[in-house]
């Protein structure tokens, strides 16, 4: 059971999106999923009861999902996720990195030698190893589509830092 509300309660696994824009715009994503042929395995609507009034998706599960896919190729910002079968850890780095886009990924792997192989090789601003979370003080930002620079962290300062060299001449006069 999937429980809603508050995110910064620790017991709510689902929050709501950010604006009714943003509900409607991963609801179509979701129906141009199926359109497309993705198998939709379960979610794929808003929340109902209580929660049918708020900006809630119910976490979403698409399976049989091609890479070419729009489910596949958006940032959909939203409960939606698509499995895409690989046949070896080549390919499913060329899958992962064939997308406009770059902000996160996570990699699962019981051999932490090839996890950080897949990490490496990942063109994505964060990797998360068999989990994710945001650290508010590691830079955060993503490659090619998904933003410019990084937020947080000595990289962000250093993005509002100017650098001036002074040049003085050390003189028995100035002293």
């Amino acid at each position: 059971m999937v429980s809603y509300g508050n995110p910064f309660d620790p017991e709510v696994m689902a929050s709501p999106l950010i604006s009714t824009r943003q509900l409607d715009r991963v609801l179509g994503l979701i129906a141009r999923g199926r359109q497309e042929g993705a198998r939709l395995v379960c979610g794929g609507s808003r929340a109902d009861g209580d929660l049918a009034a708020g900006n809630f998706v119910v976490p979403t599960l698409f399976s049989d999902v091609s890479n070419d896919m729009s489910i596949a190729r958006e940032e959909i910002f939203g409960p939606v996720l698509s499995v895409i079968p690989f046949g070896d850890e080549d390919e499913a780095v060329r899958i992962a990195n064939d997308t406009e886009y770059g902000l996160a990924a996570t990699v699962w792997a019981s051999d932490v030698h090839r996890a950080m192989r897949v990490t490496k090789a990942l063109r994505a601003g964060t990797v998360g190893i068999n989990g994710y979370q945001l650290e508010p003080n590691s830079p955060f930002g993503g490659f090619r589509q998904s933003g410019i620079g990084r937020e947080g962290g000595r990289a962000a300062v250093e993005s509002y830092t100017e650098l001036k060299t002074v040049l003085l001449p050390f003189t028995d006069e100035m002293m």
